[in-house]
């Protein structure tokens, strides 16, 4: 059992836990495929029902390339699932992993379960963290900027040429344009 600090909540993690391990990328880049806002429903309404039972107020957003109409991307469908306690992990993680998804990163704020099949990945963050508002902001301005969603995926198909034995190593590589183009965002709202 996990001692609480005076809030009540837990320290949350101070390490980078990832479970198996670094992993090459062995997907590739596809087009835009119509299906992939369904397939973020289906698990939308999946994990929405795993997490109905605790009671606690979640949200759910498709982000990442699949969630860009138009723009090339790997066939993973990336969810955002923001909960009230990320150290409560019997609130959200135990559930998810009970409705057949398997962990794969603990680390400071984020947590990250994916199907076993390595097609869904579904990150969670507390309500309000930066990273959600990062994530929802590049996804509305690749949606909505035609030359920023055009830099982006010729950034993702240039890295796509090289071989990537780690793909956070992929993740990496696309940083600097990807915080380009959220500081075009932010002075554009």
């Amino acid at each position: 059992m996990q001692h609480s600090d005076d809030d009540g909540r837990r320290p949350d993690v101070t390490t980078v836990e990832v479970i198996g391990g670094p992993e090459a990328v062995h997907v590739d880049l596809l087009p835009y495929d119509e299906r992939w806002p369904a397939v973020f429903a289906e698990h939308r309404d999946r994990i929405r029902q795993a997490l109905g039972a605790g009671g606690s107020t979640v949200g759910i957003e498709h982000i990442g390339s699949t969630a860009v109409p138009g723009l090339a991307a790997k066939p993973i469908i990336d969810v955002l699932v923001t909960v009230d306690d990320i150290t409560a992990e019997e609130d959200h993680v135990e559930l998810l992993l009970a409705a057949g998804y398997v962990l794969r990163v603990r680390e400071p704020g984020h947590r990250l379960v994916r199907t076993p099949e390595r097609t869904v990945h579904v990150h969670l963050y507390e309500h309000g963290a930066r990273a959600v508002e990062d994530y929802l902001l590049f996804r509305d301005r690749l949606r909505s900027d035609a030359e920023d969603r055009a830099l982006y995926e010729a950034t993702k198909r240039e890295l796509f040429r090289r071989q990537w034995d780690d793909m956070n190593d992929y993740a990496d590589a696309k940083t600097d344009v990807i915080e380009a183009i959220r500081a075009r965002a932010r002075a554009a709202r």
